[in-house]
């Protein structure tokens, strides 16, 4: 017997199945009518047959459709010689069905644990990357293409053989932190804190140098024990070039190249991002010049900064990053530069600031907003110094009293 929540579930199921009105006639198509009663009786008692018959159709599919879904929602109830779940999909299993599949199971366990592991809750919602980046980042052309790309293209690999490594480098505010984020809440359920996500930063998780051994242990601990505990892992290193040496050593086998030991077991997939403030100078510098030769901002491309980063980050001798074996390896996959934002873009920045707390704003106001900023350089005044950071908390200062 079914409980009220499988009940509820069957018929969402169901009513999802059942064709629409319009196909209720015989053969798919509505019979004319034929001008007599007799024909019109005729006419009826066909059409009562079609409906019949698919009924019984859809009642027998939706018995196949729910034993699907519940041995994946209720995997320890699922019968293994149930013919409905261990048959694979055929001419019947449409895909739209499928797909209705995936959003119920994504819907109840929203609601439900499923399993006890965090791999329910994976979502990979590239559709919505796609949106955030292009909606929600401003003035970042450059990481809304690559880190779309390379995100989607290495989840959608059949059998990665090393994990994904993303570093991001660019001045504070200039959105780092926030893409990061925006991975973690289109990729997860529970975003920031889904236990397949892992957040460090170093002055605040390794702040002791003499520590670092047991910082390594407990580093190495902690991501052995993520990817046992989930097929799809997402670490967040921030303050990447604080870390010390010897915690970049600790992870460099982990972004190595992985023989495959096993061609049939589920293959693993971890994404490493590494955030810092390496190299924004550079970045800031070439993205001006370009600007002052005449071209806009849309027009720089990876060209323009790729070696001009990684040659910034290398000689760099406030941070061991450059010099670690992941860079010089080339074990880090993309150097994704974020560019300085400029007035138009905070201004953006404080719409949103608004918009997300519900209050409303006037275009007075956003310029407001955005000339408390400082804006670098000197002469030129284009770059805000902060980006968009604490830009949520200067809206105080122009709401009307009261």
């Amino acid at each position: 017997m079914l409980g009220g929540t499988e009940r509820l579930l069957w018929l969402l199921l169901l009513s999802l199945l059942l064709p629409p009105p319009s196909a209720w006639g015989h053969g798919g198509q509505a019979r004319p009518r034929e001008g007599t009663e007799e024909a019109g009786s005729a006419g009826a008692w066909l059409a009562f047959k079609g409906l019949r018959e698919r009924l019984r159709a859809a009642g027998a599919l939706s018995r196949r459709y729910w034993a699907l879904f519940s041995c994946r929602v209720w995997p320890e109830g699922c019968g293994k010689d149930e013919e409905a779940s261990a048959r694979p999909p055929g001419w019947s299993f449409a895909l739209l069905g499928q797909q209705y599949l995936d959003i119920l199971s994504t819907w109840s366990c929203s609601f439900w644990n499923c399993c006890d592991r965090g791999d329910c809750r994976i979502i990979n919602n590239f559709t919505g990357l796609e949106a955030d980046l292009r909606v929600r980042l401003h003035g970042q052309h450059l990481a809304q293409e690559l880190v779309l790309t390379a995100v989607r293209g290495y989840l959608e690999m059949p059998r990665p053989d090393k994990a994904l490594a993303l570093s991001f480098h660019g001045w504070s505010g200039t959105g780092k932190n926030f893409v990061a984020r925006m991975l973690a809440e289109n990729l997860y359920q529970d975003g920031l804190r889904s236990d397949c996500v892992k957040v460090f930063i170093s002055t605040l998780h390794f702040p002791h140098p003499k520590n670092v051994d047991l910082y390594e242990e407990e580093l190495t601990d902690k991501i052995r024990k993520t990817q046992e505990h989930c097929r799809q892992t997402l670490f967040i290193l921030d303050e990447a070039e604080k870390l010390h040496p010897g915690l970049l050593e600790a992870l460099r086998p982990h972004l190595e190249r992985q023989a495959p030991s096993n061609r049939r077991a589920e293959s693993k997939r971890t994404i490493f991002l590494f955030l810092s403030n390496l190299g924004g100078n550079i970045i800031n510098e070439v993205v001006l010049n370009l600007l002052k030769a005449g071209q806009s901002r849309e027009e720089v491309r990876m060209e323009h900064l790729e070696s001009r980063l990684q040659a910034e980050i290398v000689a760099s001798t406030d941070s061991g990053f450059g010099h670690s074996r992941l860079v010089k390896e080339n074990l880090i996959d993309l150097f994704i530069p974020f560019l300085p934002l400029e007035f138009r873009h905070v201004r953006l920045c404080a719409r949103d600031a608004f918009l997300s707390q519900d209050l409303l704003y006037t275009e007075e106001a956003l310029d407001e907003i955005a000339r408390m900023m400082v804006y670098v350089p000197k002469e030129e005044q284009l770059f805000s110094s902060q980006g968009c950071k604490s830009i949520s908390q200067r809206i105080s200062y122009v709401l009307p009293e009261g």
